[in-house]
């Protein structure tokens, strides 16, 4: 395990720093599932995925959007195995009935791959289907609970003598993220950024999390995170920029076509986390320029409230508490 505190280095330049997904090995024999496949981030993952021989399971809230989507990766990476599950991570009967319908599909061989990656971002304030203040809901408890359900098939692929891995995304918010134990859900008072970057630092502090719990636990599953930098995904067009008047969104739009990076570059920070042999759980990754808001993937290092494992400890079982969801295969013995 790693710590990527703030001062840790990035990766150095050279071939590290040139990493890009043709470097991304034959994926042949792993199985991925991957959330919020239908755009952006996690349609680029699913198809470079596929393309190198994976079986991708793709999910996503609409069926229409999902079809569409799951159709563009068959074109791209033609007889490649692929798949749609429909998921709503604002929901945890959702959830629970995907984790069903996997575990009975993946069987002996188990899962290998989970991407964490579906969210949503700075959106006014309302709550999920099961009363908690959305974005923590949708990016975070959501992802906790996938995870979870998920664990025995994750731990089935150990067993047959693979390391499975989770990579969940965070963001550069995450830095002016803070988790509010006494107002977890924003209720006292609510303001849609501090909220996304409350659960962006939560996603990320649950990656670290994990990977100190599996560690404990003698087991090999590898937990680690990324960040997209400033990508031009619907996350964010369709999200806060979405919102604007309509001259303000163009002129916004100009500006981030010169700042942002495409969908498909800023998935690389998730492809190197999910498919390079050097990962080492615990480690954070993200892109290597100025910012971190555009570049080839290198390890990054976090805040030092994502490192806090106190309050890494307080949210883990307060997201069991509320999810329901525990993670009893990492228990002590």
């Amino acid at each position: 395990m790693s710590s990527a505190a703030d001062d840790a280095p990035t990766s150095p330049a050279g071939p590290s720093g040139g990493w890009s997904p043709d470097r991304v090995g034959d994926q042949s024999g792993r199985t991925a599932l991957v959330t919020g496949a239908n755009s952006g981030l996690g349609l680029e993952v699913s198809a470079v995925l596929a393309a190198a021989g994976a079986r991708v399971v793709m999910t996503a809230r609409s069926r229409e959007k999902g079809d569409a989507a799951l159709e563009q990766v068959r074109r791209r990476a033609p007889g490649a195995q692929v798949e749609l599950q429909l998921l709503d991570l604002a929901s945890l009967r959702s959830v629970a009935d995907l984790a069903t319908r996997m575990t009975a599909s993946l069987g002996a061989h188990g899962l290998d791959l989970l991407v964490n990656n579906a969210g949503v971002m700075a959106v006014p304030r309302s709550t999920t289907e099961d009363g908690f203040e959305l974005q923590l809901g949708t990016n975070f408890l959501g992802h906790f609970a996938l995870t979870g359900r998920l664990l025995g098939p994750l731990l089935q692929s150990e067993s047959a003598g693979r390391r499975p891995r989770v990579v969940s995304l965070s963001s550069m918010a995450h830095r002016f993220g803070r988790i509010t134990p006494d107002d977890l859900m924003r209720e006292k008072r609510y303001g849609a950024w501090s909220a996304y970057g409350q659960s962006k630092l939560a996603d990320l502090m649950f990656a670290l999390e994990l990977d100190r719990r599996a560690e404990r636990a003698g087991r090999e599953l590898v937990s680690v995170a990324a960040h997209p930098g400033i990508s031009a995904t619907n996350l964010f067009t369709g999200g806060p920029l979405g919102r604007l008047p309509s001259p303000v969104r163009s002129a916004l739009g100009r500006v981030g076509e010169l700042v942002m990076q495409s969908p498909e570059a800023g998935a690389w920070p998730v492809l190197r986390a999910a498919t390079a042999p050097d990962v080492v759980g615990g480690e954070y990754y993200g892109p290597a320029g100025a910012g971190e808001r555009s570049g080839p993937p290198v390890r990054v290092g976090t805040s030092a409230g994502a490192q806090d494992v106190d309050t890494a400890r307080w949210l883990w079982e307060e997201a069991v508490r509320l999810t329901g969801v525990g993670f009893h295969e990492l228990d002590p013995a």
